[in-house]
């Protein structure tokens, strides 16, 4: 298998463009907005696009992929919390709002073998973040030994359908049952 090139500069910030402009455009018109639209919103022209991205699928896993990184990131910027139960509660409640708010465009991409591994891949790294933020908790006894972080994710998943002053009534809860202290 031969290495990948690294994109050249411009088309690296063509790629960029590209993916900053659908986000807005998915969030805007749904994802099946017009290919088209995006392309020249982001005052690139199609071919450009499909150079990239041959198709819809490639384009919403570029938006997706970099919507769990950022989400899995806050988690991992939270190593030293002043208090753990409060940064897992906050990337819960982050979490949340990224099911609420981007639930349709991970369901958008057609089924395929492709989808199930990124998924599965993404799936995962979710769980290593919220395993990482609910082992810091125990460790520094503010969280009970038998919280299951799968358990909080299921559990916060759910959440994602309800208005947000009942999701931050539930998270509450939750964090009352959960917490030590």
């Amino acid at each position: 298998m031969s290495p990948v090139k690294p994109l050249r500069a411009d088309a690296q910030r063509n790629r960029d463009q590209l993916v900053d402009t659908a986000r807005a455009v998915f969030a805007e018109f749904g994802t099946q907005a017009p290919l088209d639209e995006i392309a020249r919103r982001a005052g690139i022209g199609n071919a450009t696009l499909y150079r990239h991205f041959p198709t819809r699928d490639d384009l919403l896993v570029a938006v997706y992929a970099e919507e769990v990184e950022a989400l899995c990131a806050m988690g991992r910027q939270r190593a030293e919390p002043a208090d753990p139960v409060d940064e897992l509660f906050d990337w819960l409640a982050a979490f949340v709002r990224h099911v609420a708010e981007k639930g349709d465009l991970a369901r958008s991409l057609e089924p395929s073998a492709r989808r199930s591994e990124l998924h599965e891949a993404w799936h995962t790294a979710m769980v290593e973040t919220v395993v990482r933020l609910v082992e810091q908790a125990q460790y520094a006894g503010r969280l009970r030994a038998d919280v299951d972080p799968v358990d909080l994710l299921v559990l916060a998943a759910g959440m994602a359908t309800a208005e947000p002053a009942r999701v931050k009534r539930m998270l509450q809860i939750a964090r009352r049952g959960a917490a030590l202290s």
